[in-house]
């Protein structure tokens, strides 16, 4: 039977035919990538990969749910996707973006690597996308540039061959403006097409008093079911700092959420007829890279709550509640696969496909350096043309590449491949 909770917090339990390098996501920065063999790509060249991809795509979705059909899941759908990793022992990566570039760079993943993806729209990504020149007093260019994002993905996704989730990211007590302008945009989508503009909204409210931000998600979640929406709420703080929420400070015993905070918010939240949420429960988490030692995961925590949880409700459903991994870039493989044990549905990225892209870009700059140093001249003559070389498209792609390669190592990480 399906839960009606899907508590966030990532999860992913070991695939012998995929075991990620040791250490790969260790807590320290990742060693630059070797991509001295990038070079421009024609468009035709691009054409052949992108179909070999879909191709690839095509084969292996089929072990999916047969409700999970390729471009945007929601509704019922997303529920049978989520539950369906729990099952299978996968979990989903779900990447900050900031605009079509990175957007494209996880579907092309995606389609690589064969299974689904979260898009996230955070309140920072948001504003990029619709140009940081305009004013945003009110979140207006953070919710016009979402909205734009996810309209991005919904006219391409199908394209990829391949489920995308689209979700938007931490929003604490004082950004809810932001969350309200979607669930505006999600009404209105739904009243035309029958589904919701975006998949899930996180409400991010860990810094107010546990039976605070219970009513408050108890609140937003009453609203959500009348256009197919599902929640992801937070419980515990994750450390560190990202895009705009710094708890850089915060005592670290606030990091670790205790089974009966989780206990307490899954019955109420429970109480709402037709919601669906779920929950990122801390065990630890810090945004960011870190040197080792410094950041102390005890994803214990989500299988002491998934049997504490399963007693309450009688003991016939090991692991109730599915978990979200905040704070993923950075973690031991250990740690992801154990979390993943516990039921860990979605891990959430964005450090390390942040440097992924960037390498990719440096990468380009340091092959062709003597191309890009001015309009003409290059060591092929003095009166050579460099346009080919200095086109945006160029190096943007470049990052692109770099990115969707981190992703596909991320799905290993996360068993999420060859159709899950």
């Amino acid at each position: 039977m399906l839960r009606k909770v899907v508590l966030a917090g990532l999860a992913a339990t070991a695939v012998d035919a995929f075991t990620a390098p040791s250490g790969f996501f260790g807590n320290r920065q990742a060693p630059a990538a070797k991509i001295n063999s990038v070079k421009p790509v024609s468009a035709r060249t691009q054409r052949v990969n992108g179909a070999a991809s879909l191709r690839a795509a095509e084969a292996t979705k089929s072990k999916l749910p047969a409700s999970v059909k390729p471009g945007v899941v929601t509704g019922q759908a997303l529920v049978d996707l989520l539950n369906y990793a729990k099952e299978n022992n996968f979990a989903i990566p779900g990447v900050n973006i900031v605009g079509t570039n990175s957007i494209n760079a996880c579907m092309e993943a995606a389609a690589k690597y064969g299974g689904p993806i979260m898009v996230t729209f955070s309140k920072g990504g948001g504003q990029f996308i619709a140009g940081k020149s305009l004013p945003n007093k009110n979140d207006e260019a953070s919710i016009a540039g979402s909205i734009a994002g996810a309209l991005h993905v919904r006219a391409v996704a199908k394209q990829y061959g391949i489920p995308v989730v689209l979700h938007t990211d931490h929003c604490q007590k004082a950004w809810l403006p932001w969350i309200d302008g979607f669930m505006a945009a999600n009404e209105d989508y739904f009243k035309t097409h029958g589904e919701p503009l975006f998949s899930s909204h996180m409400l991010d409210l860990s810094e107010e008093p546990l039976e605070e931000n219970g009513a408050i998600c108890k609140k937003y979640l009453e609203r959500m079911p009348k256009c197919n929406v599902l929640l992801e709420m937070e419980l515990g703080v994750t450390g560190g700092e990202e895009d705009g929420v710094d708890n850089s400070g915060v005592d670290s015993s606030r990091l670790y959420t205790q089974p009966e905070e989780v206990w307490y918010t899954y019955q109420e939240l429970s109480k709402v007829q037709n919601g669906h949420f779920t929950i990122a429960a801390s065990f630890g988490n810090v945004h960011g890279v870190y040197a080792p030692g410094n950041v102390d995961l005890k994803p214990v925590i989500l299988h002491n709550t998934q049997k504490y949880i399963s007693e309450k409700l009688g003991g016939k459903d090991k692991k109730p509640v599915n978990f979200v991994f905040h704070g993923g870039s950075g973690s031991s493989l250990e740690d992801i696969r154990y979390a993943i044990e516990a039921g860990v549905i979605k891990m959430n990225i964005d450090t390390d496909t942040q440097w992924a892209f960037w390498d990719g870009v440096r990468g380009y700059e340091a092959k062709y350096h003597d191309y890009l140093q001015g309009q003409i001249g290059n060591p092929e003559g003095a009166t050579k043309p460099n346009k080919k070389y200095y086109d945006p498209r160029m190096m943007l792609r470049a990052g692109e590449e770099s990115m969707a390669k981190r992703l596909m190592q991320a799905a290993q990480d996360l068993n999420c491949v060859n159709g899950v």
